[in-house]
């Protein structure tokens, strides 16, 4: 009996025992992915000139990695950002809308981020929000830029892991900056006088005439809200960090926002990568190329991360910078178009865009109707099987894609931001790049015939300035005021 008795006791301790094993075991094992929803992978430049990628036609800075997705998938020659900044286009690239839909309208800087009243306002959902609601895990490595105080933290606006920094820059190492050379710009050189001067790693220039702005003022790495020391070279740590994401999340969907800070200024070149560059005389274009290509590594890391994950044909991938280049800051190139970062000619708002997804997108296709960043918004909403905003300004783009729709997914295009502007309607663009005593000095292009922008047409085409001038007002009247200035 008393043999019967330890029997017993021993089948009652083991059986919750068992019983969790078998629960376990039903569970589904990391990397065995059971979901229909595809990975969605949002990977974002900052500051990249439309002319600077090596499928961009640029021979000088091999780019073999981002021109792989475009080789893979589609690449877009006509896509646009909302706006010829930061904060703005991050704002519509997220929420699928204009931002001045809802006030946001202006990028800040500095001290200004922590305004309370800057931020992207709580009543705009973005990707993130709409993707956890559909049942994915979200994560964002990188730059953030919609808002520095609490209430504005990416924990707050759909995102399950936050790593990376809120405001609109950082540098790239620690101070000193060991391993990386600097180029600083300067009212006066230090020691005095005007021009470019090498101190060591550090090269300052004052061909700007202002000072490099406190980028790391108030503005810690953090990893969810807790500043962290980040040692690593900052484009190196996103990936690893991505690359992490990926390893624990493989088992699920998730969708995966990275935020590079690359090629923003400051300017950082690692010494590798500067090594690899030595033939290229000038400092501050050796710098960029440095940056460039670090960046390029950096997504080569993330997409031979999936490949190993046997996880191509269960994920979206897209690229894009959001903003021309500042030429004049970073030597970056937005050619063949006119303009730069801060613009309303194409130099500003054209982009580098491109998306691959195996099995489900052409490969090599190239792509010419224009389209926006906020169409990403209902393209990602789509095939998460999450319902788009009906207010959103994105069209899912992938049945233009795969050609079961043709024709154009946007006739037109709208921009504002103070007293500058643009329209785009089929192939006519309207620009006003004039200053704040003269709102209505309006140009007209063709961008069939004239891409640059170097043949203005309003005084030749009244009819057709008018006729623009008209639908940029329509839009203009759904907008509200900036909310912060």
């Amino acid at each position: 009996m008393r043999g019967l008795s330890l029997l017993a006791t021993t089948i009652a301790f083991l059986l919750p025992v068992a019983i969790s094993y078998t629960a376990a075991a039903e569970l589904t094992p990391l990397g065995a992915k059971k979901f229909s929803k595809p990975n969605i992978i949002l990977i974002l430049a900052d500051d990249l000139g439309y002319g600077e990628l090596s499928c961009q036609g640029n021979p000088e800075i091999p780019t073999p990695h981002i021109d792989s997705i475009a080789t893979g998938g589609v690449r877009f020659t006509s896509a646009y950002v909302t706006a010829p900044n930061c904060s703005p286009s991050r704002a519509g690239l997220l929420t699928g809308k204009f931002p001045t839909r809802f006030g946001h309208e202006f990028n800040p800087t500095g001290a200004k981020n922590e305004n309370p009243a800057f931020g992207l306002p709580a009543n705009q959902r973005t990707i993130a929000d709409h993707l956890q609601q559909a049942g994915y895990v979200t994560g964002l490595f990188g730059k953030w830029h919609l808002g520095g105080t609490a209430k504005y933290h990416p924990y707050r606006r759909g995102f399950d892991e936050f790593f990376g920094f809120m405001h609109e820059g950082h540098f790239f190492v620690p101070h000193p900056w060991h391993g990386v050379t600097t180029m600083l710009r300067r009212k006066v050189l230090p020691g005095g006088g005007q021009g470019r001067r090498a101190f060591g790693n550090i090269v300052y220039g004052t061909h700007l005439s202002y000072n490099e702005p406190d980028y790391d003022a108030n503005n810690p790495i953090v990893r969810g809200s807790q500043p962290v020391v980040e040692s690593s070279y900052l484009t190196d740590a996103w990936s690893r960090e991505a690359v992490d994401f990926i390893d624990r999340n493989q088992d699920k969907p998730f969708f995966l926002y990275i935020a590079h800070n690359a090629v923003h200024s400051p300017l950082q070149g690692a010494d590798r990568y500067m090594q690899k560059f030595a033939h290229i005389k000038d400092i501050q274009r050796r710098i960029f190329a440095a940056m460039l290509a670090n960046l390029d590594d950096s997504v080569g890391t993330v997409l031979k991360k999936i490949r190993q994950s046997r996880l191509e044909k269960d994920t979206l991938v897209i690229f894009l910078s959001d903003n021309g280049g500042p030429t004049r800051e970073l030597t970056s190139s937005n050619l063949p178009l006119r303009g730069e970062k801060g613009q309303m000619y194409e130099g500003g708002i054209r982009i580098p865009f491109m998306m691959s997804w195996s099995g489900k997108l052409p490969t090599g296709k190239l792509y010419h109707q224009p389209v926006s960043s906020v169409d990403l918004h209902a393209t990602a909403l789509t095939i998460a099987g999450s319902k788009p905003d009906p207010k959103s300004d994105g069209v899912n783009l992938l049945p233009y894609l795969q050609d079961k729709k043709q024709g154009s997914p946007h006739k037109t295009l709208y921009w504002r931001q103070g007293h500058r502007a643009a329209l785009r309607s089929d192939n006519w663009k309207l620009v006003r790049h004039s200053p704040k005593n003269k709102p209505d000095d309006w140009e007209l292009y063709n961008l069939e015939t004239d891409l640059s922008e170097t043949n203005n047409l309003a005084s030749t085409n009244p009819t057709e300035l008018q006729e623009l001038i008209t639908q940029w007002q329509q839009y203009d009247n759904q907008m509200i005021d900036p909310v912060f200035k």
